[in-house]
């Protein structure tokens, strides 16, 4: 545009257009954030107020676990994590933002953390939850595990055996959480394939599960950027073409064992026969059952091997509560044989405090499994809790926070299994807070499987070996990095065969 006064300046529009995004952004939206919005209330670092970024600084650095204890030490139980994110270690808050109530619409899971999916049981709509879960449960009962013993106890067997092979009398140092993995998947494996992995006969981990392990952080971080507005749609600009074909070489890896195991023809107590059973009208399709015995197979093997290897060196940190241990397992058995009776190893009740105890001070997942509000929004512990479009709250429990904090436990960064034994010294302690396997319609429907295999293991491991910790693994709790789960380091013991089971 020209006139007599020379072509039109827009440097003037284009300085007051940039000062306006400037002023917007780094006075109008903090102030909002801090003084106006509906969490404002909250308390909370102001940082964390007004952006996410200091969120994703701490959840990509893999110490969640550990800043988000000590913000909820400084503010309280309900602290506001993010501009639209709070966090809780209130106990009461497991049934108020995982369960289902009356006439309270549930809380979704955040999709960015894990997407709808209608083809498993972790993403699938409420309705196809429900009915996935229905056939399911029949392969997860007290009476299926009870048929799944011996199937168990052969991989324990196994497990036990390349122990002693590999323990040198105790000279050796051995990586035990590899070998509690190796274990784990192969019985996953045999119940959601029909066959094992081969991992313990290998002495190695199968390809297919190295596979998974090799993405797992790339996936959290991913998630963790898929809160961002914009960076979803480039992020698979930015993930590695091998990253990309993982989920399909994944899927198809699961396609063919389970056209395996189908093809056989045959009846026994796993996860195909119930999901190609069906109940009455509730069935599975094919692709279905595909995707749930993959998510099965992931969900069911890792918890079980992270919380053995933090029980060991739980116990070998703690002589004590060892010896107790070990002194209720030689009291309570005659020989190796009957430890093989999950009935049997599930009515100790010192090993029971110790499964409680590994829990709260090392649980499988250690951070929040992130929830938001209904569109409606909800009332979350008398507080409503806005869930409009543009104000949709993040609501989690992390869970590691809630177990070391104070305000639940008493000397709550100790190992103490008595706590859960009626000593009075704790009895002020909110044992309801503890729920690693979640609450509500989407707990995990694997529970009574993982502590039947957790509890049998332990047990044979201490009736089998001295275990003492190598000093390469000193301190190894305090190393650990977790992001969905936890990054776990090497843990080195040593494993000194018994001649017999000491004296009682």
């Amino acid at each position: 545009m020209t006139g007599e006064s020379g072509p039109y300046d827009w440097t003037g529009v284009w300085a007051k257009l940039a000062l306006t995004v400037l002023c917007y952004y780094a006075v109008i939206l903090p102030a909002y954030y801090l003084w106006f919005h509906p969490l404002a209330r909250y308390p909370g670092p102001r940082t964390w107020a007004i952006s996410q970024l200091p969120w994703m600084v701490m959840f990509c650095s893999g110490q969640s676990h550990s800043h988000l204890l000590e913000l909820h030490n400084q503010y309280g139980r309900i602290v506001r994590v993010g501009p639209d994110e709070l966090s809780y270690i209130v106990p009461e808050a497991w049934n108020a933002i995982n369960g289902r109530q009356r006439d309270v619409v549930e809380n979704p899971k955040a999709p960015w953390f894990c997407p709808p999916d209608d083809g498993h049981i972790a993403g699938a709509s409420n309705a196809d939850h429900a009915r996935m879960r229905y056939v399911l449960a029949d392969a997860f009962s007290t009476r299926a595990i009870a048929q799944q013993q011996s199937l168990i106890s052969g991989y324990v067997d196994l497990l036990i055996r390349r122990l002693h092979e590999k323990a040198q009398d105790g000279g050796a140092a051995i990586d035990v959480g590899s070998w509690f993995n190796y274990c784990a998947f192969d019985i996953i494996g045999d119940l959601a394939f029909g066959e094992p992995f081969g991992c313990l006969q290998g002495s190695a981990m199968h390809p297919w599960i190295a596979m998974i392990f090799g993405s797992l952080r790339t996936g959290a971080v991913g998630a963790a950027l898929r809160r961002f507005p914009v960076l979803p749609s480039i992020l698979p600009l930015l993930v590695p073409k091998r990253l990309r074909q993982l989920g399909d070489d994944l899927k198809r890896f699961s396609a063919e064992r389970v056209a395996k195991r189908i093809s056989t023809g045959s009846q026994r107590p796993d996860f195909i026969e119930a999901m190609i059973s069906g109940k009455g009208q509730m069935t599975l399709s094919r692709n279905e059952i595909v995707n749930n015995a993959l998510v099965l197979t992931v969900a069911g093997s890792e918890t079980t091997a992270t919380a053995l290897t933090g029980a060991v060196y739980l116990l070998a940190t703690n002589p004590q509560a060892m010896g107790k241990l070990e002194a209720e397992i030689c009291a309570a058995f005659v020989n190796e044989e009957a430890i093989a009776d999950l009935n049997s190893v599930a009515r100790l009740p010192y090993l029971g405090a110790v499964t409680q105890e590994t829990l709260r001070l090392y649980p499988p997942g250690p951070n929040a499994q992130p929830r938001i509000t209904p569109p409606q929004g909800n009332t979350i512990l008398g507080d409503f809790i806005p869930g409009k479009a543009l104000l949709k709250t993040i609501i989690g429990i992390p869970q590691r926070a809630m177990y070391l904090s104070e305000h639940n436990f008493r000397r709550a960064k100790h190992f103490i299994p008595e706590r859960w034994l009626g000593d009075q010294e704790f009895a002020g302690d909110r044992r309801d807070c503890l729920n690693a396997f979640s609450v509500g319609p989407r707990n995990c429907i694997g529970m009574n499987l993982a502590y039947a295999e957790f509890r049998q293991i332990l047990a044979r491991l201490l009736w089998n070996f001295h275990v003492t910790l190598d000093e390469q693994s000193l301190g190894w709790l305090e190393t650990q990095r977790s992001y969905l789960h936890w990054d776990r380091a090497p843990l080195y013991v040593h494993l000194r065969p018994r001649q017999k089971f000491y004296e009682c």
